[in-house]
């Protein structure tokens, strides 16, 4: 696990101890550089505590600076190197080792020698003002808020600075940078950071429950496939021994057409009820049988099914499975290779544009058949944040470089991701031609969609 501290508050840098020794993993400054795989990026911002002297990405102060010292507002986003940060966190996202700066707290400047930091799983960005600034949220997977009470805030910065002082000023100077600068600073910067927080913790360091929950949440992450961690609207179903085992009778070209579909009829609902559970929902009580309350959730009702015929029609049974009397509209995309795709037909709810959308279609391989459908439910008015793209298998090319690209605000729901396309735009390991397997025709008398492979 890496830390990166871009700013002084000794309660952040607390929770950041708390949560690497769950892990029992040290910082790897210094050790050799690991193959380049996606890291996990928390942001770990709040208000401003005891300071401490491993800050990172402070400006050095200048001559002039440091004669009216205690004009300066260390807790402005001006006060710190954004543009270096930046490049340091895009450097280290794709396996590269970079040195960042050895800021001096006594000084105000940045010493030699650089702290060389090597790439890791998991990197803790953590300081005041890190989900300020838009550019550096983007490059998160979590956001984290410390919500600390304005007074403690107050008296541990205070206690600090005294002690940095050394005699040289006393706790009414302190007090008075903390009325002109700190409070100010928090009001207009950091406080409002706080709306973009994917998590929100009370007490800080303190809160035991609220750490072992975003371990947990950290540990299923990093457990995901790298475009999980790249793509947050992306979800593939918990992998089982099950689950595996369905796949490879799927998968297996020897296996027979009872066979193929029994378990791909399975492999199915499982894809479905993951689905489901990513419609909106509202908090409910309800009273049980033994007379007891029972505080529950009631999903949208509203929502209703779009198959890419032909494939995404093997997925139906299972919807209407889960959904009694879902409606389900139907589009058929016709076309070769990449380009050149025909919308043939279509026939979806009138009202669609006001439901939530699941798009069905068991293989997701270069991604210009989803694309051609979402732009047409995009056409008939359905946001694209109510639409949830249902797929057995996904390539990475379909995912990255194309549905996620044009469509961040979908998700994706897949049993697996596959390891890549080849040069026809068959996904590889892949199933083969799904709809052809699960019909059991042959693709020389019937129109197929290209991305069935």
């Amino acid at each position: 696990m890496l830390v990166l501290e871009m700013t002084d508050s000794e309660m952040l840098a607390a929770l950041t101890h708390s949560i690497k020794d769950h892990f029992s993993i040290q910082s790897n400054y210094g050790s050799e550089e690991v193959p380049h795989k996606q890291p996990f990026i928390i942001g770990l911002a709040g208000g401003t505590a005891s300071g401490k002297a491993t800050e990172s990405f402070y400006h050095s102060l200048t001559d002039e600076q440091l004669e009216k010292v205690s004009e300066y507002n260390f807790d402005h986003p001006d006060a710190f190197n954004t543009e270096l940060l930046l490049l340091c966190m895009e450097r280290l996202k794709h396996g590269h080792a970079v040195s960042i700066p050895n800021y001096d707290v006594k000084s105000h400047k940045c010493i030699e020698p650089d702290r060389k930091v090597n790439p890791s799983d998991v990197i803790i960005l953590e300081g005041i003002l890190v989900l300020q600034d838009q550019r550096v949220r983007d490059l998160m997977n979590m956001k984290i808020f410390v919500d600390t009470v304005q007074i403690l805030m107050c008296g541990l910065r205070g206690g600090y600075n005294v002690i940095q002082l050394k005699g040289e000023g006393t706790l009414k100077n302190v007090l008075d940078q903390y009325t002109k600068f700190v409070k100010p600073s928090f009001e207009e910067f950091i406080l409002p950071s706080k709306k973009h927080a994917d998590v929100i913790i009370p007490r800080g360091a303190d809160n035991d429950v609220a750490i072992d929950l975003i371990v947990q949440h950290i540990r299923t992450k990093l457990g995901q496939h790298d475009l999980c961690k790249i793509h947050p609207n992306v979800f593939v179903i918990y992998s089982t021994f099950q689950i595996r085992g369905m796949h490879t009778l799927i998968r297996d070209v020897r296996a027979t057409k009872h066979d193929f579909v029994f378990y791909a009829d399975r492999l199915i609902r499982l894809v479905v009820e993951h689905g489901l559970g990513h419609l909106p929902f509202t908090e409910k009580q309800i009273i049980t049988p033994t007379g007891s309350v029972y505080s529950g959730v009631v999903f949208c009702r509203r929502l209703c099914g779009v198959s890419i015929i032909r494939s995404g029609e093997s997925m139906e049974n299972a919807l209407r499975a889960c959904c009694k009397g879902i409606k389900i509209g139907k589009i058929l995309i016709h076309g070769e290779g990449d380009n050149g795709r025909q919308l043939i037909y279509e026939k979806l709810p009138a009202d669609i544009s006001s439901r939530q959308v699941l798009l069905l279609d068991p293989v997701l391989a270069s991604g210009s058949n989803a694309i051609k459908g979402i732009s047409l439910l995009l056409s008939k008015g359905v946001p694209e944040s109510n639409i949830i793209f249902l797929n057995l298998i996904a390539a990475p090319e379909g995912i990255h470089a194309a549905v996620c690209k044009k469509f961040p605000k979908l998700k994706i729901v897949t049993s697996e991701i596959d390891v890549s396309l080849n040069k026809d735009l068959h996904v590889i390991p892949g199933m083969g031609e799904f709809g052809d397997r699960y019909f059991g025709t042959d693709n020389s008398d019937t129109i197929v969609n290209p991305d069935d492979t």
